[in-house]
């Protein structure tokens, strides 16, 4: 019968829009280098695979083409949502049991899923000469989380700068070994921000909502709110409403399914 294999958009209500995941359910847990295997294959930002633990609890993990990541939350909305839609889970709410983030949490709203995540505190950092010139833009601020620095924050000047980026990809590769999120404050959101990660085999990441977890806390100290919206801004597209909670984040958005399947290759 082969493994069974869902691609969903997350934190969208359309078809072709949000961020694409694949999730595999597995009984069991495969070797590390045939998920990342299966994950290059699919070719997504990430794969994530789930295997179930206890009742209302599941293990997961996420892979993008070439590593397996901390944190996602794009493909953690998208394992949610398969559990809900296909596999039956009657819950209303679902734990996952994560090797690097610790709990994780969704919850089933009337109006999509609420993830529980963790704050990730970002501290000041001083931009790096070639990422800005590799963004092609002015840097007005940078941070970086002292937990999970595998991503970085800058901020640019307006959401016009930010939407005008023609990033160097291979030049951002060279410059920094972590991922790079640009953000600016919203023309009609709270703010704005696009997730660049060549290092991970990911250019451009059209949905990011582990940035959120950096970039909730930043806005929302700039700002003096705790409850923001916010838009990535890549050809995509997708939106999500932000809730900083103390030392965590809470991240709403939709979900859609775009296909159902199976991988039916051997699969060792």
């Amino acid at each position: 019968m082969g493994l069974p294999l869902y691609i969903v958009n997350a934190f969208t209500q359309t078809t072709f829009g949000g961020n694409p995941a694949a999730v595999i359910p597995l009984d069991d847990w495969l070797a590390d280098a045939t998920l990342l295997a299966l994950a290059a294959q699919h070719n997504l930002s990430e794969t994530a695979f789930i295997v179930p633990s206890a009742a209302g609890v599941f293990e997961l993990r996420w892979f993008t083409p070439g590593a397996e990541v901390q944190l996602c939350g794009h493909a953690t909305l998208a394992s949610a949502h398969v559990l809900k839609a296909h596999l039956g889970f009657e819950g209303d709410e679902v734990v996952f049991a994560t090797r690097f983030s610790g709990e994780l949490r969704a919850r089933y709203l009337d109006d999509g899923i609420e993830l529980d995540f963790p704050s990730l505190l970002p501290e000041s950092h001083d931009p790096e000469p070639a990422l800005v010139a590799a963004l092609g833009v002015p840097v007005v601020a940078a941070a970086i989380p002292a937990v999970h620095p595998w991503k970085a924050l800058y901020e640019v000047e307006s959401e016009a700068a930010l939407r005008g980026i023609v990033p160097d990809f291979p030049a951002i590769a060279a410059a920094v070994d972590h991922a790079v999120i640009v953000t600016a404050q919203g023309e009609q959101h709270d703010f704005v921000s696009r997730f660049f990660a060549p290092n991970l085999r990911v250019n451009e990441d059209p949905v990011t909502g582990s940035a959120h977890c950096v970039l909730t806390p930043y806005w929302a100290n700039k700002l003096g709110t705790r409850k923001l919206s916010a838009a990535q801004l890549s050809d995509r597209g997708g939106e999500l409403q932000c809730e900083l909670a103390n030392e965590r984040v809470r991240l709403k958005g939709g979900s859609v399914t775009y296909a159902v399947g199976s991988v039916v290759a051997p699969v060792n």
